[in-house]
């Protein structure tokens, strides 16, 4: 408690004096704290920050005495841990321990990325090896996913000839990959 040096401290607070300030600060913070930590532990600090930040907005317009001061600084910081309580509740988080295993996003292996790009690269090297229309009806078939009459119409060729080009070229890449000494 400040005692009879309030008022003269208030109205230098009140005028910009930043020392007064921070006695008003100094002397009621702690207390604020220990509340807070009660009622709002994992968020005390930053509530009690929300709280004079609010207090020094307001600070040129309060009235009042001592305990007026300390019944507006802790109605102030109530109201702020009422909010947060308010905000949590609507954007309520949950710790990841509390998340299923079966809920939790899967990230591949790493290795088995590296194998896999370095097998789409050499497929793809491959495909380079291959007429440009067999390699062109494979990619949209396998890799696009389209169907033969869509391959057709995008290579304007009949869908046997599409049929034909990739057969001819699964084959070919067949037998790239055997002399490549790849299993299949």
């Amino acid at each position: 408690m400040i005692g009879e040096d309030f008022p003269a401290l208030l109205a230098a607070a009140q005028r910009g004096d930043q020392q007064a300030f921070s006695r008003l600060w100094r002397d009621a913070n702690p207390a604020l704290l220990r509340y807070l930590r009660v009622i709002a532990a994992d968020a005390a600090d930053d509530i009690a920050a929300e709280t004079w930040v609010r207090v020094l907005s307001g600070l040129t317009s309060f009235l009042g005495d001592e305990q007026a001061w300390r019944a507006w600084l802790f109605t102030t910081c109530r109201r702020r841990w009422l909010d947060e309580g308010r905000r949590r509740s609507r954007n309520r988080s949950i710790s990841i321990d509390e998340i299923p295993l079966a809920h939790l996003p899967q990230a591949a292996d790493t290795a088995d990325l590296a194998i896999e790009h370095l097998g789409t690269r050499s497929a793809m090297a491959m495909l380079t090896e291959l007429p440009s229309l067999q390699a062109e009806v494979i990619l949209l078939r396998v890799v696009a996913g389209l169907d033969t009459d869509t391959v057709a119409r995008l290579v304007k060729r009949s869908p046997g000839a599409v049929r034909v080009a990739a057969h001819r070229g699964l084959r070919r890449l067949a037998q790239i990959a055997s002399e490549a000494g790849v299993r299949l």
